[in-house]
């Protein structure tokens, strides 16, 4: 592996405009991380990507590397472009095991980020360097939103994420309360109540989109955003359909060849498939079929019916009579992309939405409502891993400057009351 790395940095030209670094959505200082690597300093390397990006050893498994650095590397003209995502999953993976440090000194202040996904958990690392004290809220039971609930274990393994959780959350002091949806029992004013200078929502996108065709609510029928939390919840028999190309429907897909399906099917609108290449070669490798241009009418205990797609002059699109067949499968995965969820914003007075329900802020992130923050997701739609992390840096640094010009919070009013000593229901009997 390791021969390999260096194979791969010895390739590298040292460009004096280095589009690689352009093509990086968080600005990966590529060719300072590789002339660091090529002089033996691994360490130096890996801190420098760690620094600029705290889910680095995640991003170099799951981000669109060929439209992005590998994709503007000059290399990749006239032949392979450096493969920098191998390059950082050495550095970062092998680093990222050195990662002791324990928390900053406190800073006296608390915030609370809302959600634990790829901008949540940059947020929580980066407010947590400046030694506030930071408590993440999510729904789930785990750490990583989307990377670990939205992504299958062959592309993303959850070990990756354990990681982050032990280095950069408890080690860091940063509190993780799982479990708890913020809109519900506990609102955002709550958290204010309770000492919360700035609070951040990274709630994801949890509510699947729908089709809105005859058959949506039987039995074989699930949406990808449900299926890939947990595969093996899911019988779903021989014959699959995914209705949809993107990235979602290419990993629904892999993971029901993997869970025993034999025949699957993804079925596209157009004539364009939405997911990257690489996931979509690999989807064709391992067996998986396409339908193009095809529209679902209707979903049946056995089967899909589905018609042909045909563009109009205009670019609309519009289904030709008479096309109608039916599809037999045992199961039907839609995985058209997810929209937000509602309760939070509901539950919270003065912050603005969009008409598509997302939440409304500025370029750094602020909402209409004083010390609410937003990116990610929840902000953008569904987007890409590091374009989550690189809109956390930034909001990071807003929530920074935003709680560093409030005065300082008065000290709790029960801080100084004495310690019970007859506080006997305390005490393990089994102790005395």
């Amino acid at each position: 592996m390791a021969l390999h790395v260096m194979d791969e940095a010895a390739r590298h030209l040292g460009c004096k405009k280095p589009r690689c670094q352009e093509g990086c959505p968080i600005g990966t200082n590529i060719p300072e991380v590789i002339r660091l690597l090529k002089e033996g300093k691994l360490d130096e390397a890996g801190w420098m990507l760690f620094e600029n990006n705290p889910l680095t050893t995640v991003c170099s498994l799951v981000c669109n590397h060929e439209s992005q650095c590998e994709g503007h590397c000059i290399r990749g003209i006239k032949e392979a472009p450096v493969h920098f995502s191998i390059i950082e999953n050495y550095i970062s993976t092998t680093y990222a095991n050195k990662m002791v440090k324990g928390p900053a000194p406190s800073n006296g202040r608390r915030a609370a980020v809302i959600g634990a996904g790829p901008a949540g958990l940059t947020i929580a690392i980066i407010l947590a360097r400046y030694g506030y004290q930071v408590t993440i809220f999510d729904g789930r039971d785990k750490i990583g939103g989307v990377m670990r609930y939205g992504i299958p274990d062959f592309r993303l393994p959850d070990a990756v994420l354990d990681d982050i959780a032990y280095r950069h959350l408890e080690l860091k002091g940063i509190k993780f309360r799982p479990n708890t949806y913020i809109g519900n029992t506990l609102t955002i004013d709550d958290l204010f109540r309770d000492g919360y200078e700035s609070v951040f929502v990274g709630a994801g996108l949890w509510r699947p989109n729908r089709l809105n065709i005859k058959g949506e609510s039987l039995g074989h029928v699930s949406y990808a955003i449900n299926y890939l939390a947990n595969p093996d919840a899911f019988h779903l028999g021989e014959r699959v359909v995914v209705i949809g190309t993107g990235n979602s429907a290419m990993d629904c897909a892999r993971t029901a060849i993997r869970k025993g399906a034999r025949h699957v099917v993804c079925v596209a609108r157009g004539n364009t498939i939405g997911a990257s290449q690489y996931e979509t070669s690999y989807a064709k490798l391992e067996g998986v079929d396409f339908l193009m241009n095809k529209a679902t009418l209707e979903i049946r205990d056995d089967g899909v019916v589905l018609s042909d797609n045909q563009k109009r002059e205009d670019g609309s699109t519009v289904t030709v009579e008479g096309t109608e067949k039916l599809y037999p499968c045992d199961s039907v995965i839609i995985a058209v992309s997810q929209g937000a969820e509602s309760n939070l914003v509901q539950t919270t007075r003065g912050i603005d939405t969009t008409g598509k329900g997302l939440l409304a802020v500025d370029e750094d992130g602020r909402t209409s409502r004083p010390g609410v923050f937003a990116a990610g997701d929840a902000v953008n739609g569904a987007r890409t891993v590091v374009e989550a992390v690189a809109n956390g840096k930034r909001v990071a640094e807003a929530m920074h400057a935003y709680m560093q010009s409030l005065p300082m919070p008065e000290p709790d009013r029960y801080a100084d009351v004495p310690v019970a000593q007859d506080a006997q229901v305390l005490h393990n009997p089994a102790e005395t």
